[in-house]
């Protein structure tokens, strides 16, 4: 049952269009973890392939909140699930900033894709 939800969850992420229901950023929890609430509900994702440094998480996660404010409409590209977390990576609603690629822009983040 839940991989059948997983797959739901996917599908409806990847065939529905984000730009006219996108998700909106509900909360930054770290430099890795983001929760997201899209109509009805509210989903937690893991940045794929982030790998941040602990003496680096304070700014990392200021970064995401500064870039990402809380309510900012968002994009969801899905690359599958780690202890029923979804991996995925976060761009705006505009599609030119993307959280992984500003924590490696900023190096504070290695990659890791290995998630």
């Amino acid at each position: 049952m839940k991989k059948l939800s997983k797959i739901l969850i996917i599908c409806f992420i990847v065939f529905n269009p984000l730009v006219v229901h996108s998700a909106e950023i509900l909360q930054i929890k770290n430099s890795n973890t983001i929760l997201v609430g899209e109509q009805n509900r509210n989903l937690t994702i893991q940045l794929f392939c982030v790998d941040v440094n602990e003496n680096d998480e304070l700014e990392a996660t200021d970064l995401l909140m500064n870039e990402f404010p809380r309510g900012s409409k968002v994009k969801i590209k899905p690359f599958g699930f780690k202890k029923d977390i979804l991996l995925a990576k976060v761009f705006n609603i505009k599609g030119n900033k993307e959280m992984t690629e500003l924590l490696f822009a900023k190096d504070l983040s290695r990659e890791n894709c290995t998630n």
